[in-house]
């Protein structure tokens, strides 16, 4: 890792935080699919912008980062990481601008998605931060636990 970009250890208030911004994030974005009165293929339009978007920031932020810790992203990839995130974004003013909602239905909608992305970008960055660090084990335990609980 690059020492210049070395990062810390996140807190697990802050994990918490962005695990539960997601589910908040997705799960009103999902609950408002389930209970509008759209076309079955409306909802499903609506639900594939979303796995693509989650997709699609994840997938950016993992390049940006790679780029940052010297790892070799080619620029093709890094092109279609972008043009994925923007058609997902671009395809969501879209319909939400067609659609027949009030606009506050629109603005949730709106919401709860920006919600979802940032959350999922955050959620991939305390993953990746968390790889670099070890695992709690109980590798300096096992002797002493061993012995104690062998019986001959």
């Amino acid at each position: 890792m690059n020492p210049q970009f070395q990062s810390l250890r996140p807190s697990g208030a802050f994990i918490g935080a962005s695990w539960a911004s997601l589910a908040i994030g997705m799960g009103s974005y999902l609950i408002g699919l389930w209970n509008s009165s759209m076309a079955l293929n409306e909802k499903g339009f609506y639900a594939t912008i979303l796995l693509l978007g989650l997709f699609a920031a994840v997938s950016l932020q993992k390049t940006v980062r790679d780029k940052m810790d010297n790892i070799y992203v080619t620029g093709l990839y890094t092109g279609i990481c972008w043009v994925g995130l923007g058609a997902a974004l671009l395809l969501l003013a879209i319909g939400l601008y067609n659609a027949t909602f009030d606009l506050s239905v629109k603005g949730f909608f709106g919401m709860a998605y920006l919600l979802s992305l940032f959350a999922v970008v955050t959620v991939q960055k305390n993953v990746r931060d968390m790889s670099h660090f070890p695992s709690p084990s109980l590798d300096g335990f096992k002797g002493d636990v061993l012995e104690e609980a062998r019986v001959d």
